[in-house]
């Protein structure tokens, strides 16, 4: 507490530190004298705090917010929520300049409203207006989940409304490919020859020579849907994989992918790529991983990856368009394998059974990448299709 004059006033100013909200509450005394000003800020500091019941633990918003990581670290262990689970609700908790704690951390969570969300939500986009729709639904979805732990342990009864901010979808990046354009602009083609050329040559990038291996990852991660990420191709184990037949396809378990856990059903080229990684490593075990084995740490092997892709799509001539928002990483093979289902199966594919193979959903399908393709002669025809 501070007690201090201002130029334009005649009365003494009071500045008390509230500790539950981590804030400053400013008020006039209405006091000319400087002992009377003391007294006064006293009384009003014992006013606006002492007043104030103090919340008892087991209902502040930090308890069930540790409870909330408890939980979700216990649906990762039994694999049925993936690292980046947790991740995400300890940056939205515990972030030093927007976390949900530094805002809620002694509240009552049987007195949280919508209002006290709106605000902070309110004060965040004055604040960090730069923070994208994104990251304030994560924000939301997090309060959410900490309010939920807190229903479910009968403590409320309800959760309070909490809007949604709108997102702007920005479309997903595949490499362009026929027939969607002429043969000499197929630039997925042109990945593909490049990454042969340069296998050929054995270019070097950072000491570590191209391969074939590369060529061969490149069409596995665009035949098979798998994310290009350490926990889904990078982890793939030659025990994760099955050969099958009619139609011949492989069948790869995904153990703690983005999504959780999947059995993916691959299209027939991949089983080719197998056959040629059995070939490479001929005395392969079981717990032998499929891409880069050499390397144990797969962030190396992923960081390996990216940094020759690059080079791939550097000497394939293939560019980021920044005018349309699309940067081309390795992310952007398994957009193209969903898309190339899309409109390769003449608009036969059901939406449903992709979503489910590539561990997403069909909302993420019809919002990312069926909207974003352009109409082709086959799926009108598939449109005006009447059942027989």
């Amino acid at each position: 507490m501070a007690i201090y004059k201002v130029g334009a006033s005649p009365f003494w100013q009071v500045r008390i530190r509230d500790p539950r909200i981590k804030r400053y509450i400013v008020r006039s005394t209405k006091e000319t004298s400087r002992v009377q000003a003391r007294i006064a800020a006293r009384e009003m500091a014992f006013e606006l705090l002492g007043s104030e019941k103090r919340v008892e633990r087991e209902f502040t918003f930090r308890h069930y917010a540790s409870r909330l990581i408890a939980k979700g670290e216990r649906l990762v262990a039994q694999g049925e929520r993936n690292a980046n689970y947790v991740r995400t609700i300890r940056l939205c908790l515990n972030n030093p300049e927007w976390g949900l704690e530094k805002a809620f951390h002694v509240r009552d969570v049987r007195e949280l409203r919508t209002r006290d969300y709106q605000e902070f939500m309110d004060g965040l986009a004055t604040k960090r207006p730069d923070l994208s729709a994104s990251t304030r639904n994560m924000l939301t979805a997090t309060f959410r989940n900490v309010l939920k732990v807190a229903r479910d342990d009968g403590v409320i009864d309800t959760i309070p409304a909490t809007p949604r901010s709108r997102q702007k979808d920005n479309p997903r990046s595949y490499f362009p490919f026929y027939p969607l354009v002429s043969k000499d602009k197929d630039a997925y083609q042109a990945v593909l020859k490049a990454a042969q050329e340069l296998a050929e040559s054995r270019t070097l990038v950072r000491g570590v020579p191209i391969t074939e291996e590369l060529y061969d990852l490149i069409l596995f991660t665009s035949h098979s849907f798998v994310r290009p990420i350490i926990s889904e191709l990078y982890a793939l184990r030659h025990r994760d994989v099955t050969v099958a037949e009619d139609p011949r396809r492989l069948l790869l378990t995904i153990r703690n992918g983005k999504t959780g856990y999947r059995v993916a059903n691959t299209m027939p080229a991949a089983v080719s790529v197998y056959d040629r990684i059995r070939q490479r490593y001929p005395d392969a075990s079981p717990d032998d991983y499929l891409f880069y084995p050499d390397y144990a740490n797969r962030e190396t092997a992923s960081k390996i990856v990216q940094r020759q892709f690059r080079e791939v799509m550097t000497y394939a001539g293939v560019k980021d368009d920044p005018e349309a928002k699309i940067k081309y990483t390795i992310y952007s093979l398994r957009h193209t394998a969903i898309c190339m289902r899309i409109i390769l199966s003449h608009g036969q594919v059901n939406i449903f059974n992709l979503a489910k193979n590539a561990g997403t959903s069909v909302e993420q399908i019809e919002r990312f990448y069926a909207k974003n393709l352009p109409l082709s002669r086959e799926m009108a025809i598939n449109l005006q299709q009447f059942g027989g």
